[in-house]
C-alpha cells in the first residue's frame, strides 16, 4: 500500500493563445473544470499506474469535494480518510494553459490547510498501513512535518515533493527518504543559486548532509538528475510536443512511487516516471492527462539525449 497525504482542488482551467499581461483581459478559448490537487494527482496516478493507493486530505462540504473524492474512487483510490470540513470550501486552482502548452496557477488552498496534526492520528491507520509515504507543501507545513514524523517513527520509506516552493526546517529535512523538487524549489531549499548540473549537485548534497538520503531534481524537458552520497545521474527525458504541463511533476512522481513499491531498483523507477510524466504532457488536464499503465507499457518515445 502506499499512502499520500496532500491535496485535493478543482482545478478551474481556461486555455488561452498567450499568457495575459498585468491588467489585460483576454478571451479564452475553452473552459473545463478538472479534479485535481498535488495529493490527488500524486495518488491519481498511483492508482492508473496499477498501485494500491489511499490518500489522507480534507475536503469542503460542497460539490467541488463530492466531486473529486467521486473521481478518486472510480480510478480506486481509497478515499476512506478524506475528511470534510463543514466551515471551508474545498481548495480550487485557477488554470491557463496557452497555446505552448506552458501553464500559469493560482492555488487558493481552502480545507487543504484546514488538515492538522490531530487529522493525522486519527488517521495513522493509513500510514501504519503504506510501505511507502508521499506528501507535497499544499497542506500545512506543520501537518506535513508530524506525518513525515511518524513514517519515520513507523519504519516507512517516505517521499517528499516540496511544491510549492519552500524553506524547511532541519527537522523535516530529516525525516525525508527521497526528496524530489525541480531546479526553484531546490533552490529555496538549499538556498544555492543554481544555473548548472554542477550546482544542482552541489545544493543536493546541502540536504544530503541534513539526513536527506537521495534527490530526483526534475529538469522539465532536460530530463531529471539523480544524487545520493555517493553518485550522481542525468536521465534524458522523451521528446513528445507537449499539449499541457500540469500534473507532468506529479505523474512523475507516482510513477517513481509505485515502481519502487512493486520493487523496481531506483534506475527503473525513474525511467518509469520519466515515461510517465512524457505521457502526461501529450494531454490535457491534471488528473484527466494521467496515464494509465498499459499506455506506459506501449510508449515507444525517444530519449532526448
Amino acid at each position: 500500500m502506499i499512502t499520500v497525504l496532500g491535496s485535493l482542488n478543482m482545478d478551474l482551467v481556461a486555455n488561452v493563445r498567450v499568457m495575459p499581461r498585468i491588467g489585460e483581459t483576454l478571451i479564452g478559448n475553452a473552459y473545463k473544470q478538472v479534479p485535481g490537487g498535488k495529493g490527488a494527482n500524486q495518488a491519481d496516478a498511483i492508482a492508473k499506474l496499477g498501485g494500491k493507493v489511499q490518500i489522507i486530505g480534507m475536503v469542503g462540504d460542497d460539490s467541488f469535494g463530492r466531486d473529486l473524492k467521486e473521481s478518486l474512487n472510480r480510478d480506486r483510490v481509497d478515499v476512506r480518510y478524506i475528511k470534510t470540513d463543514r466551515n471551508t470550501p474545498t481548495g480550487i486552482a485557477m488554470i491557463m494553459v496557452n497555446d505552448e502548452g506552458d501553464n500559469s496557477i493560482v492555488v487558493v488552498p481552502g480545507a487543504n490547510f484546514k488538515l492538522t496534526p490531530k487529522d493525522i492520528d486519527d488517521s495513522l491507520e493509513a500510514i501504519e498501513e503504506g510501505e511507502i509515504v508521499v506528501a507535497q507543501l499544499e497542506t500545512p507545513i506543520d501537518t506535513v512535518r508530524y506525518t513525515l514524523k511518524k513514517a519515520k517513527e513507523l519504519g516507512k520509506y517516505s517521499i517528499l515533493n516540496p511544491a510549492p516552493a519552500a524553506r524547511l526546517d532541519d527537522e523535516l529535512i530529516g525525516y525525508i527518504d527521497l526528496l524530489i523538487p525541480n531546479e526553484t524549489e531546490l533552490e529555496v531549499l538549499s538556498g544555492k543559486a543554481i544555473e548548472s548540473e554542477l550546482d544542482i549537485i552541489s545544493a543536493a548534497k546541502i540536504l544530503i548532509d541534513k539526513g536527506v538520503k537521495e534527490l530526483i531534481v526534475t529538469m522539465g524537458d532536460k530530463g531529471s538528475l539523480y544524487i545520493n552520497g555517493n553518485e550522481s545521474r542525468i536521465y534524458p527525458a522523451y521528446r513528445v510536443k507537449p499539449v499541457d504541463t500540469t500534473a507532468a511533476g506529479d505523474s512523475f512522481i507516482g510513477g517513481i512511487a509505485v515502481a519502487l513499491w512493486q520493487g523496481k531498483t531506483m534506475e527503473e523507477s525513474i525511467q518509469f516516471a520519466t515515461k510517465v510524466g512524457a505521457l502526461t504532457v501529450t494531454k490535457e488536464g491534471a488528473q484527466s492527462s494521467l496515464p494509465t499503465l498499459k499506455e506506459v507499457e506501449d510508449f515507444k518515445g525517444l530519449n532526448q539525449g
